[in-house]
């Protein structure tokens, strides 16, 4: 009798479960599949969270050259506050330009995507992996706003990431640390509207993240409508090539999630709205193979099933887990317009 690591009997399982939520053409219209579908992905994230009055609070307004940055903090959940920076792009009189909603992965924090270093290898960081977001936003006529998300820099993770205590705590009340970083994304949005809408096109709300930034851009983007484009990068694959074959952050775990979707549905939610998936040649966590996998089925099943089927692309970076700008932007830019 051979006794293995308990490991590989939960590999197995893994690898033999079957999304029971997985579109069908023949059995409904993909706009009917995704209301069911995104009702069961808020379940699991558990979502709707508590309304709360706002609180928002504008610390400073500061001019640049080329842009105006307005630091303010926002409540999201009763007792749960989310610091943000936003740049506005100087434009034509009376043009209001569309945002971007930026979103860094496991860092030490917001700041990386405002190229700014406040620890040792964040510049490094921020520059070498293009994760400079808000920069090239700038650059191309888009506000961005940074949120510092949960258990990031300001709220719990100066200098490193400190995602397991509170990933773990969430799910004995029967919430998840991920539910709670897309509420914040939502929630965020609200922000936008009722305060910002004089300054920016609010109806060209888009979101854009690299790692755990890109994860909360796939599932906020998924589930908020009122994003209209996205870029996640270095945050998809299969769950059984990526979550399940290798060690992750407690925040990337929802449970039972792949009894009804691998992330091929979760991006089905999006179609048919503009869609640039990133991927590294060389990322070890988010293998490419099984990126690919997905990319096909969420093409040939999804997008082909949507009045737009051409607005999805999957851009191929020659490097590892990081982000990259120009290959990315380039084709984001040619869908939003």
């Amino acid at each position: 009798m051979e006794i293995r690591h308990s490991r590989e009997r939960e590999m197995a399982v893994l690898k033999e479960t079957v999304p029971s939520m997985s579109f069908d053409p023949a059995r409904e219209s993909l706009q009917e599949w995704q209301e069911k579908a995104s009702g069961k992905l808020c379940e699991l994230l558990s979502l709707p969270r508590t309304e709360c009055e706002r609180e928002l609070n504008i610390e400073f307004t500061e001019k640049h050259e080329g842009f105006t940055e307005i630091r303010f903090v926002f409540q999201s959940e009763e007792g749960e506050y989310a610091p943000c920076h936003i740049w506005i792009p100087e434009t034509e009189e009376n043009e209001k330009p569309p945002v971007m909603i930026c979103l860094q992965g496991h860092s030490t924090g917001m700041h990386i995507s405002m190229g700014r270093a406040k620890f040792e290898g964040d510049e490094e960081t921020a520059n070498d992996g293009d994760r400079d977001f808000m920069k090239h936003c700038i650059e191309r006529g888009i506000a961005a706003v940074c949120l510092e998300q949960r258990c990031f820099g300001e709220r719990g993770g100066n200098p490193n990431p400190d995602c397991y205590f509170s990933a773990m705590t969430a799910l004995l009340s029967g919430r998840t640390l991920l539910g709670g970083r897309v509420w914040d994304i939502m929630k965020l949005i609200d922000v936008l509207i009722e305060s910002f809408s004089d300054k920016l096109d609010t109806d060209r709300i888009y979101c854009m993240g690299n790692s755990g930034g890109g994860t909360a851009t796939f599932y906020g983007t998924a589930l908020d409508k009122r994003i209209k484009a996205a870029i996640p990068s270095c945050a998809f694959a299969t769950f059984s090539g990526s979550i399940g074959a290798m060690y992750h952050c407690a925040c990337n775990y929802v449970p039972g999630i792949a009894k009804y979707f691998d992330m091929a549905e979760i991006a089905g939610l999006i179609a048919p709205r503009p869609l640039v998936i990133v991927s590294g040649k060389e990322d070890k966590i988010f293998p490419l193979s099984t990126a690919e996998h997905e990319f096909t089925r969420l093409k040939d099943v999804y997008y082909k099933n949507s009045v737009c089927p051409d607005n999805c692309i999957h851009v191929k970076g020659d490097g590892g887990h990081r982000f990259y700008a120009e290959p990315a932007y380039e084709e984001f830019v040619k869908l939003v317009k």
